[in-house]
């Protein structure tokens, strides 16, 4: 059995595992899943939870599309960007699904000596982290300028507020002379 059938087999078993290390990379207090996996009460979960799934099936595929990859990813990283995140602990997730992998499937690998199909798996996974890592920091930089925009429109607000106020000044002083 190569690598692909028994990643399919053990889905429900590693999605999960994966999920549960994501959870435990939060903040105590903080994890995603502990609420409800309503997408309305939960969005974070049900987000994490749908695209992680999505993006397992991609990477099982022989050739994976990229659309359905990008989109997987930036769902996941466009919540991760706004949070107080360093762009290591943003794209982590990618990497605990290695580690929910190797603590499912470990022993199956070495006994069915699968050495080789998990460094090209191994490898499909490190492309996808620096593709989030890529997405982030994308949002960061769109974050970036929204922040400078709003400064921007604050300070021209501010200038406005002056200038009437000078103007008012002026026409204050003009009438009492």
């Amino acid at each position: 059995m190569a690598l692909r059938q028994l990643l399919l087999k053990e889905k429900s078993p590693i999605l999960k595992r994966w999920l549960d290390l994501i959870a435990g990379a939060h903040p105590a207090g903080e994890s995603p899943f502990k609420k409800s996996k309503d997408p309305f009460s939960n969005p974070q979960g049900y987000v994490l939870s749908h695209e992680t799934d999505s993006l397992f099936h991609e990477l099982l595929q022989d050739k994976m599309d990229s659309e359905k990859v990008c989109s997987s990813l930036d769902k996941i990283i466009r919540i991760k960007a706004v949070q107080d995140m360093t762009p290591g602990q943003a794209v982590a997730f990618i990497f605990l699904l290695k580690e929910a992998i190797v603590e499912e499937l470990a022993d199956e690998i070495e006994k069915r000596n699968l050495f080789g199909q998990w460094l090209e798996l191994e490898t499909r996974l490190d492309r996808l982290a620096t593709l989030a890592f890529d997405i982030y920091m994308q949002c960061r930089e769109k974050l970036c300028q929204l922040r400078i925009n709003e400064i921007k429109a604050d300070r021209e607000i501010a200038y406005r507020i002056l200038k009437r106020t000078g103007n008012l000044v002026t026409e204050c002083s003009e009438v009492t002379e």
